[in-house]
């Protein structure tokens, strides 16, 4: 989507992925290695069970979006998130999809060559339980247009 498609109220939602086992123990194994994410039998004794990182379900929220949102955008970075949450856990064979909303969408005041997105993601399963809760800020090069 190019930035002048974006407008506040705007709600976008993806399409979906489902997580598999395997890409947990991989992800936590290479970057998240805590016990409740690399070692199922040891999670089983734990209070969730096997569970996603945090990390990895925000990189599956950030790859859902770039395929629905910012693929041919002028997004070109972020300076950050105003918070994130991870209200419940994500699970094996979880399916996963992101609504976001359009909170607000403007030319930086400073340099009115950059687009200014604040929109929320919510992460959700295929219960409707939300696994993720963030706000971002996304900037636009609104030169190349």
């Amino acid at each position: 989507m190019k930035f002048a498609e974006f407008s506040p109220g705007q709600v976008i939602e993806t399409g979906s992925y489902q997580v598999t086992q395997q890409e947990i123990l991989d992800f936590a194994c290479a970057w998240d290695p805590q016990w409740f994410h690399a070692d199922p039998e040891a999670a089983r004794q734990g209070r969730f069970g096997l569970i996603a990182s945090g990390w990895q379900t925000c990189g599956i929220a950030m790859r859902l979006m770039v395929e629905t949102a910012l693929a041919d955008s002028e997004s070109f970075a972020s300076p950050g998130l105003a918070y994130l949450k991870w209200p419940n856990p994500v699970r094996a064979d979880d399916v996963l999809q992101v609504r976001a909303t359009v909170l607000e969408a403007r030319c930086s005041r400073k340099r009115p060559e950059l687009g200014v997105l604040r929109w929320r993601w919510q992460l959700f399963n295929q219960n409707g339980l939300e696994v993720l809760d963030l706000e971002a800020t996304s900037l636009f090069d609104l030169s190349q247009t």
